[in-house]
């Protein structure tokens, strides 16, 4: 099922790698294209940092079975959250116009203001900062690239965690 040279550990890697990858186009469009993320983009980019973090942590300890099994569960929890937060950031977007609230106070400025319940329930409100299109690419918004992203993460970490074999067989 898997080409001789794909261990778990090497799974874990490719992981990790594809997470700083994801975070590295996301630092990039921010600081070289100039587009500003709004609070459920950073939620999302927080998502794909977890699971990143998890890969490299699966990838240095090199668990057993059992705890590679709870690498996998947990990538898949970090990956679930972003394609949750991701999920409403389309659903936000593709609301009619004017019926999504007006740009709030920043991230920032809540987090310091208002304890974590309320944030969140603001960011998940959505406003219109999120309700913004700034990036197309083959006619899809980038929410919608980062729930693909991530679901192939989520995948990914179950399928190397549980199923790839452990270690090259020795001759």
């Amino acid at each position: 099922m898997f080409p001789a040279w794909l261990t778990r550990r090497t799974g874990n890697l490719l992981g990790f790698i594809a997470c700083a990858g994801l975070m590295s186009y996301a630092l990039f469009c921010q600081y070289g294209l100039h587009l500003v993320p709004c609070p459920l983009c950073i939620l999302q980019r927080v998502s794909v940092i977890a699971a990143g973090v998890l890969f490299l942590a699966a990838y240095l300890q090199n668990p057993g079975d059992r705890g590679a099994r709870v690498y996998g569960v947990l990538i898949d929890v970090a990956a679930l959250g972003g394609i949750v937060v991701a999920s409403r950031h389309i659903w936000v977007i593709a609301q009619p116009p004017g019926t999504v609230a007006e740009c709030g106070a920043s991230l920032d400025y809540m987090m310091d203001v208002l304890p974590l319940h309320e944030v969140l329930a603001k960011v998940f409100a959505g406003s219109g900062e999120c309700a913004k299109i700034d990036w197309m690419f083959l006619g899809l918004n980038m929410p919608t690239w980062v729930l693909m992203c991530l679901v192939g993460v989520g995948l990914w970490g179950v399928l190397v965690n549980w199923f790839a074999p452990a270690a090259l067989a020795k001759k």
